[in-house]
């Protein structure tokens, strides 16, 4: 029993620290800013991109997602190594690392809202339902002439995409993990309103 619960305890720890790196806030920081301060308030891509534009956010495009999928494969390394569940170390690892992005013990957890951290868990989680979701974001976004909405197509597409190659009962761990997204989106609108 402890020998199967170890690796996805592990793959947390791993997981959340890897999340909790706060990469718009080190990005802004070389630029003389604080993210939290400007814009939106979120240190994430989209305030980044409206704050330097889509160059100098593109680190952080890529360093949010490289989170989830580090936490993903660090996760798959344990289990290999440990003997452990593949699955729920994999999912609670992706989940830990979008918790990280959210409240980051390295930014006075104060983060983000986690969607591209998700989206990097997910390249590793279901890779082909990834592969279609960048597909899908593409064809949106050049048909709408609009990166945000392909982007809301291929994040929000990925449970319905990933039904095509993997049980149901894994895509509803996917929506799970989806629900951390719609509680830090409801958090901040909370806060908005205080």
């Amino acid at each position: 029993m402890f020998s199967e619960i170890l690796p996805v305890v592990v793959s947390v720890i791993v997981g959340y620290l890897l999340g909790s790196v706060p990469v718009a806030v080190l990005v802004a920081r070389s630029h003389g800013f604080d993210p939290r301060g400007v814009g939106d308030r979120n240190p994430g891509f989209w305030n980044m991109k409206e704050q330097l534009g889509w160059r100098a956010a593109v680190p952080v495009f890529a360093g949010d997602m490289a989170k989830g999928a580090a936490a993903g494969l660090a996760a798959l390394l344990i289990c290999a190594l440990a003997d452990g569940p593949r699955l729920p170390s994999l999912y609670a690892a992706v989940a830990a690392a979008m918790i990280g992005h959210a409240w980051p013990v390295f930014a006075r957890f104060r983060g983000g809202r986690s969607v591209l951290t998700f989206a990097g868990g997910m390249a590793v989680i279901s890779p082909p339902a990834f592969a279609l979701a960048l597909v899908a974001l593409a064809l949106v976004a050049l048909v709408t002439r609009s990166f945000a909405i392909g982007a809301r197509v291929g994040v929000f597409g990925l449970p319905v995409l990933q039904l095509l190659f993997d049980p149901a009962l894994q895509v509803a761990a996917t929506g799970a993990l989806m629900c951390l997204i719609g509680l830090r989106f409801g958090q901040a609108a909370l806060a908005e309103r205080g």
